[in-house]
């Protein structure tokens, strides 16, 4: 073997390693941002890039999260409500394992559903959280499926259903439920379950949004929080305090937090608003506890904002997609408008990322790849033939779809 050949060999076996420890453990993939590593996944592609296609029981909304070559994701059956983690693997598309737990049905709005909750997952488990009126259910498998733990956190009161996602930080799993009567946000050892932290919130709407941390240079990360009565807010995940709070919505309407925040280099950029109403995308200069310098609100975007789809920062621009299927490029800095286009259709899931290319998939299947840059450009459209309202997962260099009935994987 000539020395080239040697080290083209060798940056392979590197890549290939790398991609190999990429992880997606929770919704939107790494810290919320809906980036992930799969450049050689066509803009466009045709059944030979369809690695497999696995049937999923139930219906859900519920995004995969992988860890090694495991996907993870929630279901549930429509007539008896009852409840599905599911585990299939990643290279072939066969269902390992499925554990079904006790449900009821129950009243949801038509874009939500009785799994909508993403897991979250670390090296030891897979972790899962759904909701009935009378009770909040967080619970621990191993990845093999075995239970280590389950908590019941009270009773969820939100007419539209439960949607929000648990994250990890540290030894601490987290969930927000903010309801439509107060709330609490739930901090559990994810070792065994045990509460470490419980705070009481004020929250007036059920939120939907899954928080993301914020790191500050040099101190501890901070636990952002978006919801319409608290605006945004930042929690220490250590004890639940609160560090600093923005309240940057409209206080004389009720609004909801659907889009997750964002964070964008040194700000944090989030989402309310109402159905029918306008919606407000904001730019927030985070607070510092030790020099007391308050939050403050940086700008604010207001023409045809995502209302469920959360955006994607890729470098100093911030790209949205409505769910009227209206496309933004925003300045990160200033919130300037650098272009806006209509796609067509309706979009539920999130933007997803790799590299230069973002993923926008339609509620009809459609998959339409834009390239992040400042002039806009379609690369491509793909069909997945049925209608899709889960966020896709980015890992292993392929991109996970979930649809209707089916769990899809695209890759080279």
């Amino acid at each position: 073997m000539s020395s080239r050949s040697l080290l083209i060999a060798l940056v392979w076996l590197v890549s290939c390693a790398a991609l190999d420890a990429q992880e997606w453990t929770r919704f939107r993939g790494p810290n919320g941002s809906g980036i992930g590593d799969a450049p050689d996944v066509p803009s466009a592609w045709t059944d030979a890039n369809v690695k497999w296609k696995t049937a999923i029981p139930g219906e859900g909304h519920s995004s995969s999260v992988l860890w090694g070559d495991r996907v993870f994701l929630t279901s549930a059956e429509p007539d008896s409500g009852k409840r599905l983690a599911i585990c299939v693997d990643a290279k072939s598309g066969k269902l390992l394992w499925t554990r079904d737990f006790p449900g009821e049905k129950y009243h949801t709005h038509k874009r939500n559903s009785m799994a909508t909750s993403t897991p979250v997952v670390d090296a030891q488990h897979a972790y899962f959280a759904w909701a009935l009126p009378e009770q909040t259910v967080l619970m621990a498998l191993k990845h093999d499926g075995t239970p280590i733990w389950q908590a019941e956190l009270g009773p969820f009161d939100g007419g539209h259903g439960f949607g929000v996602s648990p994250v990890i930080v540290d030894d601490l799993v987290i969930l927000i439920c903010d309801q439509d009567e107060g709330g609490k946000v739930h901090a559990l050892d994810t070792a065994t379950g045990k509460v470490r932290w419980q705070v009481t919130r004020r929250s007036q709407q059920t939120n939907y949004a899954t928080p993301c941390l914020f790191q500050p240079t040099g101190k501890p990360a901070e636990l952002i929080v978006s919801d319409w009565k608290h605006g945004v807010s930042a929690l220490d995940p250590r004890s639940g305090a609160t560090l600093w709070e923005l309240d940057v919505f409209d206080p004389k309407k009720k609004e909801r937090s659907i889009v997750s925040p964002l964070v964008a280099g040194d700000r944090v950029l989030a989402t309310c608003g109402f159905v029918g109403a306008k919606k407000h995308f904001v730019a927030i200069r985070p607070g510092d506890v030790k020099t007391n310098q308050p939050p403050s609100e940086l700008w604010r975007f207001e023409k045809a904002v995502a209302h469920i789809p959360t955006p994607v920062v890729i470098g100093s621009r911030v790209y949205v997609c409505n769910e009227a299927g209206i496309a933004t490029c925003l300045n990160v800095a200033d919130g300037e408008q650098i272009w806006q286009e209509r796609l067509g259709g309706n979009f539920s899931a999130s933007l997803v990322a790799t590299g230069d290319r973002i993923f926008c998939t339609a509620d009809n299947g459609e998959v339409i790849v834009l390239r992040a840059a400042d002039k806009f450009e379609e690369l491509g459209r793909s069909q997945l033939g049925e209608v899709v309202q889960a966020t896709p997962a980015i890992a292993h260099g392929r991109i996970y779809f979930r649809t209707a009935g089916h769990l899809i994987a695209v890759g080279k």
